[in-house]
């Protein structure tokens, strides 16, 4: 096989180039510069009033709140008119000082609609101060177009980004190089130097300030996703401790179901052989239905859960749990009012459980305070209602965090039931948890 060696000649004239990086790094400042100071130059982007959010504009009311949000236009107005008073100085040129004024204040109204516009704008106008001001004495900044500049400079870099502070600044130094240099047999005091010093003062701040609010941003944004997510994952974890106790609920109701279909057609003395079929076809389908909920829920059960060996607990152990909780020194009463009855085992469950978080929370967040149980038994469903008194000494007791699933484990097996629960604090300082299950009468009647 031959090989082929294209010389440079040889190669298409269109052909794409590799570039270094430092042309491609060249490139793209450029590129960065004409976006920000060139292209939209004069793109109209009004200052929006300020939200009153501040520490003192919160504070204000009425029409002096309503002012607070022109604050920002207000300093910039009253920077404009130092910079048109500046032109009055001893030693100006008399007539021209109103001109010199309205040249350095235009700019600096200008950053109000126009920022790009504006540094243009004050370059332009320092050139002008300068013409007609050279009796001053400094060059090329006279005392109004040198406070007007940093103004400029200063507003426009708020109101854009970090880059175009930078370029601004270099565009700056290169105007008082030009400047200094073609004109330097004519001036002999120049103040390109600390124009020079201010700005880069005065832009690195407005950087730092830029690179801070960035991150405050970031931070606020990635802690509402991480309380997003700690949520979400909350409620995962109760919904997945509910199926692990309803799975044995559920499994013991339909075990039942499956045996009573086996065992009732011995219970009838020459059963039909419908009767016999139909009661096949119930045992066939709750072995299938027990098979198929096993092997759903078993998908939410951890690699460590093991299953209860007793079962699950029902509004008739109560009774010990808050002898449990009066061994930890929580003062806790019960009261029933109704007729107790007997209901549905997921209801009784999630009573259960409901009361049991209920104490938990009031021994973690107000310990040393009394609690009150309320169960109500009434026409439709069951009432519960835990509350607790404030703790004693709420400034020398630090209650335990705790783990932030509580409420929402209480609000899961509520919905779940198509309940009804609020959570508040109380008015002397405790805390309350109501809650209302419905019980349909059929499900009541055959409890």
């Amino acid at each position: 096989m031959t090989q082929t060696h294209m010389t440079p000649q040889d190669r298409p004239s269109g052909a794409h180039q590799p570039k270094s990086p430092e042309i491609r790094a060249a490139l793209d400042a450029l590129r960065g510069l004409r976006q920000d100071l060139i292209d939209d130059a004069f793109a109209y982007r009004p200052l929006p009033p300020r939200e009153p959010t501040g520490v003192l504009t919160r504070r204000l009311t009425g029409r002096k709140r309503e002012y607070a949000t022109w604050s920002r236009h207000a300093l910039v107005g009253a920077a404009a008119m130092v910079a048109f008073l500046a032109a009055s100085l001893p030693g100006g040129n008399g007539s021209a000082d109103l001109l010199m004024g309205l040249l350095a204040a235009v700019p600096v109204l200008l950053t109000l609609v126009r920022p790009a516009a504006a540094f243009w704008a004050s370059l332009a106008s320092t050139t002008a101060v300068a013409v007609l001001g050279s009796s001053f004495g400094n060059w090329p900044w006279l005392p109004p177009s040198f406070i007007s500049h940093l103004v400029v400079l200063t507003v426009v870099a708020i109101r854009t980004r970090p880059r175009t502070a930078a370029w601004m600044w270099l565009l700056t130094a290169a105007y008082g190089f030009l400047s200094e240099t073609v004109f330097s047999w004519s001036h002999d005091i120049t103040n390109v130097a600390p124009m020079l010093v201010f700005s880069a003062i005065v832009l690195l701040a407005v950087t730092v300030w830029h690179i801070r609010r960035q991150a405050e941003q970031e931070v606020t944004a990635q802690q509402t996703v991480t309380a997003h997510e700690r949520s979400r994952r909350t409620l995962l974890e109760e919904r997945t401790t509910i199926a692990r106790e309803l799975h044995d609920v559920v499994a013991h109701h339909m075990s039942v179901v499956a045996i009573q279909a086996e065992a009732a057609p011995y219970r009838v003395e020459n059963p039909p052989e419908e009767l016999e079929k139909a009661f096949a076809t119930i045992r066939e389908n709750a072995v299938a239905a027990l098979t198929e909920l096993r092997r759903v829920l078993g998908v939410v059960r951890a690699e460590d859960y093991e299953a209860p060996d007793a079962p699950q607990p029902t509004l008739a152990d109560l009774e010990a749990l808050l002898a449990n909780v009066r061994e930890t020194g929580l003062d806790v009463e019960k009261v029933i009012t109704g007729a107790a009855r007997e209901l549905p085992q997921g209801v009784e469950l999630s009573a259960y459980r409901i009361v049991q978080e209920a104490l938990s929370n009031t021994l973690r967040h107000a310990p040393g305070a009394g609690a009150r149980v309320e169960i109500g038994y009434v026409l439709g469903g069951l009432g519960l209602r835990i509350v607790n008194d404030p703790p004693p000494n709420p400034a020398l007791i630090k209650p335990s965090p705790g783990a932030g699933h509580g409420i929402t484990g209480m609000r899961e097996r509520v919905t779940m039931l198509n309940g009804e629960m609020t959570a508040e604090p109380t008015p002397a300082g405790g805390y309350e948890v109501t809650v209302f299950l419905p019980v349909p009468a059929a499900s009541e009647s055959g409890a």
